[in-house]
């Protein structure tokens, strides 16, 4: 938004702007932030940074020595939930050091940076650009409880088909069971929503292709967005992000990117599509390969579907991750790539024609990631690949031009399987890194904490009773 300090302040006089904010990714992907008044807003601040305890941020701390958030002007914007005049904007963190100071190595978005010159050092590709696909549930209600004598939740939303028999005011139109796709109003309670959210990922310089209701009933929808470069997607997740919870909730309403909020219903993916350009020319598209894919495309696809267990670590980070990639409801299960295949987990779109457009998306990550991490990891398995011209067809990926879902169990058992929980996601994470730490991307000790958080979640879920557990096994 600005080049320059005095372009900032004159802009902040002319809307009478009296806060700045400042947002930071902590490790999970949560924007955290800390807030100063404009006049305190100098050009100190942009050299010197302002520092904090990223410990508390999940990163490990770096001993004898500070850490600095320095913002980016180019990426301010006006906060239009703060309830005081305030501009935001995003920015890095580096760690303090003579003569000058170093970015932080575990700082999410040093980390794609770092992916990109990476990619760039290697001769591949200029630019990797991608578009994430957001869904997510909107609720009108959300409670939950976890104690040593009391483990539940409930969620409602109006529109649901559970409230047919409500015997209130009740107009009748709720949303199907797994029958919300692209359904109109009146039974689509949420278009009004997902207009005026629109709006203001637009005013954010978001650029949105289309929003409808997404399959699942119970408020369930999707955003999609135009492509962009990896830092720039990445930012622009987190912006995403942000809009969608403030304005469920200037609304009186939730939302949530949980993966499978709603048992027996269609799950929240954020299917990522994906491309590498090279000083603007495409590298994917060959009108003779496979699905009209170049070889450089298909070593891509072939290193991500060779990383791809360990990469659900980064891309797959919850519990809840693996409750939504199960059979039946049009997430991935097994590893492979086909063309017009939801089945599988990575899909050609057959529409997207000509060397511009040519491109693949892959289909289990979902909203629980740290989009800086998880979009970094998938172009360093890709670009691993390309290096080892991984052959997907001859590693046994595919193509898959079938109903992978239609398989009887003996076939499943002969394709490659994605994990199936967190802790399985994390032993291969451990077992295969090496394609990770190449260049120095993603730091060993980030990679160490990472598994150690997650282990721990996964620990606290598993030894939780579950309330499905005393319907189960009460009587034994």
């Amino acid at each position: 938004m600005f080049d320059n300090l005095s372009q900032a302040q004159e802009f902040c006089a002319e809307n009478k702007i009296e806060m700045i904010d400042f947002m930071m990714v902590d490790l999970d992907g949560r924007w955290r932030h800390l807030t100063i008044p404009v006049a305190r807003f100098t050009e100190e601040t942009l050299s010197q940074g302002i520092g904090f305890d990223g410990s508390n941020y999940g990163f490990a701390p770096i001993e004898k020595s500070d850490m600095v958030f320095v913002p980016d002007l180019s990426s301010a914007y006006v906060d239009v939930f703060e309830e005081i005049p305030t501009l935001g904007m995003i920015g890095d963190v580096q760690v303090i050091g003579l003569p000058e100071n170093t970015p932080f190595d575990q700082y999410p978005r040093n980390v794609v940076k770092r992916a990109e010159e990476y990619m760039k050092s290697q001769g591949v590709a200029t630019e990797f650009r991608i578009g994430p696909e957001y869904e997510f549930h909107v609720f009108d209600h959300v409670s939950f409880e976890v104690a040593p004598d009391s483990s539940r939740y409930s969620i409602d939303t109006e529109q649901a088909e559970w409230n047919t028999g409500d015997v209130g005011d009740n107009l009748g139109y709720k949303m199907p069971h797994k029958g919300g796709y692209h359904m109109a109003l009146p039974m689509d309670r949420l278009s009004g929503f997902r207009s005026r959210l629109t709006l203001l990922m637009e005013k954010q310089g978001i650029a949105v292709k289309y929003h409808h209701h997404e399959v699942g009933g119970p408020g369930q929808v999707e955003i999609e967005i135009e492509m962009g470069s990896l830092l720039d997607m990445a930012d622009k997740t987190m912006m995403t992000k942000y809009l969608v919870k403030n304005l469920a909730f200037a609304e009186n309403r939730t939302a949530t990117f949980m993966p499978k909020p709603v048992f027996a219903e269609a799950g929240n993916g954020m299917h990522v599509h994906m491309h590498l350009f090279k000083n603007g020319e495409p590298l994917f598209y060959d009108e003779n390969g496979y699905s009209q894919l170049s070889d450089t495309a298909l070593h891509f696809l072939g290193g991500i579907l060779t990383h791809i267990r360990a990469l659900c670590a980064l891309t797959n980070p919850a519990t809840n991750s693996y409750k939504r990639l199960v059979p039946g409801y049009e997430a991935p299960v097994t590893i492979g790539y086909a063309t017009s295949n939801r089945s599988s987990v990575i899909r050609i779109p057959a529409y997207a024609k000509g060397p511009q457009n040519k491109r693949f998306e892959l289909r289990n990550p979902d909203g629980t990631c740290n989009p800086y991490y998880a979009f970094a990891a998938i172009l360093m398995a890709g670009l691993d690949g390309i290096e080892k011209k991984i052959d997907p067809a001859k590693e046994g990926f595919g193509p898959y031009d079938f109903n992978l879902y239609d398989l009887s169990d003996e076939e499943q058992r002969n394709i490659k399987q994605l994990p199936r929980s967190l802790d399985e996601a994390l032993d291969a994470l451990e077992a295969d890194q090496e394609f990770l730490t190449k260049g120095g991307v993603f730091p060993a000790r980030l990679l160490e904490i990472w598994i150690e958080r997650k282990r721990a979640e996964a620990a606290r879920y598993n030894q939780l009773p579950q309330p499905v557990e005393f319907e189960m096994y009460y009587d034994l």
